[in-house]
């Protein structure tokens, strides 16, 4: 007689064993990591959520360190993200493991359970099913609570009752609702999800009783709107391993995944009205269409601070066709760019009715964008989410990048470390989180 579920994903969690590829995949990730949450946890951008936090969390355990990690490593919303997690893995993940490192220099462990974890969060994703977004939950606070547990489980190497209790734990205090997109509660939410994660660890090792099994069946069926599919956790666990297949991604552009490949579209046209001597002022419309509910992310028409336009495939659209780039700085606290604003009050967006709605298959996502010159032209471009995913992401020009912001660090050191080569780097990158 097969295990119940929780038991089953408990006892993969703790004795699967991810191969080179995987932990190799794992150190990219880390890179990311740390380019994503530096300029915030550094102060090189404004961030007046981190003010609140610092005084109501105060990071000096665990567990507030683990929220405080989320929060700095997901404010920019430039962190990797997880096509079948429908959200962002690492941030959680990676915060939790970091926030219980301490001084521990045992890298590979440490990898070993951020591929368990990424694991874990892409079988939640699947388990869940397309409705559980849908529904209003923001996956990286809801699922990446269990999927962090998951990791930190196994770094600490709990027996199988405490994880399974643990498992139950995280999930009971699964919340995350997308309504807070554009604003601080949602790196918040990673916050939470890792400090969840740690303390439903840190009971489980204390000796607290939960239930053992049935908690994860139950975070399912009350959060996967009929579509749940709990024996996705398990089945074909690690082949191939989920941060390599279908793998993490890594953002190029400082805004909600569901802009990228409408922000590419319009980086595409630029050039091609360029070539025709074509300018910005001659365009009388910006027309952008997308499978029906493919625009459930970036759903804010008219932002008022660059922290809601990353949620504005307006503003972004308009970004890219303006500047011929989408940079890191225009997508802060301020208010929006007046510029950019009049550009992206031009645009129409509309579901495409011929597609199939976004809930059927994200992956089948894509953006056409077509602008209507004054004299009657129209020039047009479609990118689909797989060609945008498809480019790869060169991250040591981003972590690059990202260290012109923070002159008061030895960026080639930080660079060096980040590779995770040398004795003593990851205490060392920890270090500049707090």
């Amino acid at each position: 007689m097969s295990l119940p579920i929780t038991a089953q994903f408990a006892h993969l969690i703790l004795n699967s064993q991810p191969d080179e590829t995987a932990l190799l995949a794992a150190r990219r990730g880390v890179k990311d990591y740390f380019a994503c949450a530096l300029p915030i946890a550094r102060g090189a951008l404004s961030d007046a959520g981190l003010a609140a936090i610092g005084t109501t969390f105060p990071p000096n355990g665990s567990e507030n360190r683990a929220l405080r990690y989320g929060y700095v490593s997901h404010s920019l919303d430039f962190d990797d993200y997880h096509p079948a997690l429908r959200g962002h893995p690492s941030t959680v993940v990676l915060s939790a493991l970091l926030a219980l490192n301490g001084e521990s220099d045992n890298v590979t462990e440490m990898l070993t359970a951020y591929v368990i974890g990424v694991e874990a969060a892409g079988r939640l994703g699947l388990a869940a099913g397309t409705q559980h977004y849908v529904l209003g939950f923001h996956s990286t606070a809801t699922l990446g609570a269990v999927a962090a547990c998951a990791a930190v489980a196994r770094y600490l190497q709990l027996d199988q009752r405490q994880t399974q209790i643990a498992l139950g734990l995280a999930a009971t205090q699964a919340a995350g609702l997308r309504s807070q997109f554009g604003s601080a509660a949602k790196p918040l939410h990673a916050g939470l999800a890792a400090r969840n994660a740690v303390n439903a660890i840190l009971l489980a090792q204390a000796g607290f009783i939960g239930q053992p099994e049935g908690v994860l069946d139950s975070l399912l069926t009350s959060h996967g709107g009929g579509r749940q599919k709990p024996e996705c956790l398990t089945a074909g666990w690690g082949t191939p391993w989920r941060i390599l297949q279908p793998g993490l991604e890594f953002k190029r552009y400082p805004t909600c995944g569901g802009t990228h490949s409408a922000a590419e579209a319009a980086l595409a046209l630029r050039a091609r009205l360029q070539e025709q001597g074509d300018a910005l002022a001659e365009i009388a419309k910006i027309e952008v269409s997308f499978p029906p509910g493919a625009d459930t992310a970036p759903y804010i028409r008219q932002p008022a601070t660059g922290v809601e336009a990353r949620f504005s495939l307006e503003y972004v659209i308009a970004d890219a066709l303006y500047h011929g780039v989408v940079p890191l700085m225009h997508y802060g606290e301020q208010p929006v760019d007046a510029a950019i604003a009049a550009l992206a009050a031009k645009v129409e967006r509309h579901a495409d009715p011929a597609a199939p709605p976004d809930t059927l298959d994200p992956e089948m996502r894509f953006h056409r964008l077509t602008l209507t010159l004054q004299d009657g032209r129209q020039i047009s471009d479609i990118v689909t989410r797989k060609q945008t995913a498809a480019r790869p992401t060169d991250l040591d020009a981003k972590l690059r990048a990202i260290l012109q912001l923070l002159p008061g660090l030895e960026g080639e050191s930080v660079i060096r470390d980040c590779a995770l080569m040398s004795p003593g780097a990851l205490p060392r990158l920890i270090a500049l989180l707090n």
